[in-house]
């Protein structure tokens, strides 16, 4: 069976990743898979410490490899390890050996930035606030370059960025 094409979609917290990421399955009739942290910090009522992270990024794989090999065109990513290591290194003050290995061996067909440039929406326990927004941005950014992984900012509302991963798509 072939592969579904893997769409990661990346961006600080309120960025309209999950959004996205489910509207572009319906409008593809494809499968997306939701950002696991937010079941992690939902089901255990606490924010992940630094002993979590790779537990988070492992299941956020594994889940994405379930759903790719139910096959269909497209995948869509509602964030990857990538964030999680954005994240290990602002919160933790690096990147572990363990979760760097994941995030580099895990790779994607696509990847999209989201811009912060939606209304804020709190979300409990598991959203930063909002004026982390552009730490974790600029940290996105370097690890990016860092990692050389192309990418696609995304802006707007989501008939815009819509519109935006459209076209994209439509060179694959």
């Amino acid at each position: 069976m072939k592969q579904p094409f893997r769409v990661a979609i990346l961006g600080s917290a309120s960025s309209g990743k999950t959004t996205l990421a489910a509207a572009l399955a319906e409008k593809y009739g494809a499968l997306w898979v939701p950002e696991y942290l937010r079941e992690f910090v939902d089901v255990r009522q606490r924010v992940p410490v630094a002993a979590d992270q790779i537990h988070i990024a492992r299941t956020q794989v594994a889940r994405e490899d379930a759903a790719a090999a139910q096959g269909g065109r497209f995948l869509f990513c509602d964030t990857t390890p990538l964030m999680t290591s954005v994240y290990s290194r602002h919160y933790f003050g690096g990147i572990d050996a363990e979760l760097e290995a994941l995030t580099a061996s895990h790779g994607y067909d696509v990847t999209l930035v989201c811009a912060p440039d939606i209304p804020w929406v709190p979300d409990g326990l598991q959203r930063e606030n909002q004026d982390l927004s552009g730490v974790i941005n600029g940290y996105l950014n370097e690890e990016l370059a860092r990692r050389a992984i192309p990418h696609t900012r995304i802006h707007g509302p989501l008939a815009e960025r819509l519109q935006q991963v459209a076209q994209l798509l439509g060179q694959v």
